[in-house]
């Protein structure tokens, strides 16, 4: 008798994740499912239901990065390591970098393998001059003209994107009709959230031109503007070391498998409960801390500020859930 009971234990709760995977990722009903099943983060809504699944797959453009381990890999002393604190926000110890405050919006492209990395550079570049220089790195510039990272709105690899950045430089540029930087970004914003009046999402956009020139009116040439990167490594040990290397030297590039539960997140510690694999995404990591108990990586993501927290989200820290902790990679600016 009591086998057969655990036989039906086992088979409802196989039915009712089987249910959970065939509804639609984007209805209000996978979201109670969500809330249902854990309490350490809130699921809601961020993307209007005329949305489809295929075109939020389009978004995730990071392709298994095969080149990670032939980086230079960089490890951290356990003296350091012992002294880190229980939480780190950038923003507390580089108050003068205002951009590690910054989410960018990556509109219908699957861009995120080059906005994880600007952005990353981005704050770099302020933290490594004492706060006294800003140099906005260009999405566009990366997306458009690094041949070898991948194919542009369609994916690319995080490694290639900071090995273009240090043999080949970029330039700056802002946001969609920014007019900021030598080449801000022509993909313009699209709607992720309800309500909103961006443009929706249509997922069909195609890799801009690389132009190598800069913006009418902008004071410097495009060879004028280059920044370049001095080193770039990756951090491959584990939780320890890659909390070192962002107190060292600040916000890292990370990337992970997203599941269909991410879409709806809006605050707490994430953790994947239910919902089909969508592909590989890149982020930037800024920091770390502890929640209600749970250990938190905090990310900026590149949806807009309307998605999740404000444009941010945390995740399990330690577990590599998701594998959020086996693709770091970072640099070290050159500041001019």
């Amino acid at each position: 008798m009591i086998a057969i009971r655990a036989t039906c234990v086992v088979l409802i709760c196989t039915l009712a994740i089987s249910k959970a995977e065939s509804i639609d990722p984007l209805s209000q009903a996978f979201i109670d499912i969500i809330n249902s099943r854990q309490s350490t983060w809130r699921a809601g809504r961020n993307f209007p239901l005329y949305m489809t699944l295929k075109t939020i797959k389009h978004m995730m453009g990071t392709f298994p990065d095969t080149n990670l381990m032939n980086m230079l890999n960089i490890e951290y002393d356990q003296e350091l390591i012992n002294s880190l604190p229980e939480s780190f926000d950038p923003r507390d110890k580089w108050p003068n970098c205002p951009t590690l405050n910054e989410i960018r919006d990556q509109g219908s492209c699957g861009s995120c393998w080059a906005f994880g990395a600007v952005e990353a550079m981005t704050d770099r570049y302020c933290i490594f001059s004492n706060g006294t220089k800003h140099f906005h790195f260009s999405a566009e510039d990366l997306l458009s003209c690094c041949p070898v990272c991948g194919l542009g709105c369609n994916g690319g690899m995080p490694t290639l994107a900071w090995e273009y950045w240090k043999h080949f430089g970029l330039v700056s540029g802002g946001s969609y009709n920014s007019s900021q930087g030598c080449l801000p970004y022509q993909i313009e914003p699209c709607e992720h959230h309800v309500p909103g009046n961006r443009m929706p999402c249509s997922g069909d956009k195609g890799t801009p031109k690389c132009v190598r020139a800069c913006r009418k009116g902008y004071p410097s040439t495009y060879k004028q503007d280059k920044r370049y990167g001095k080193h770039v490594y990756s951090v491959r040990n584990g939780e320890e070391h890659i909390k070192a290397e962002i107190f060292q030297n600040g916000p890292v590039e990370g990337a992970f498998t997203v599941y269909a539960d991410l879409l709806a997140y809006k605050s707490g510690v994430y953790k994947h409960v239910t919902g089909e694999e969508l592909g590989g995404h890149a982020i930037k990591i800024m920091g770390w801390g502890v929640e209600n108990g749970n250990k938190y990586w905090l990310i900026a993501n590149s949806w807009n500020s309307d998605w999740g927290d404000n444009g941010f989200f945390k995740i399990l820290r330690g577990e590599d859930h998701c594998g959020i902790e086996s693709s770091i990679v970072a640099g070290v600016p050159l500041i001019v």
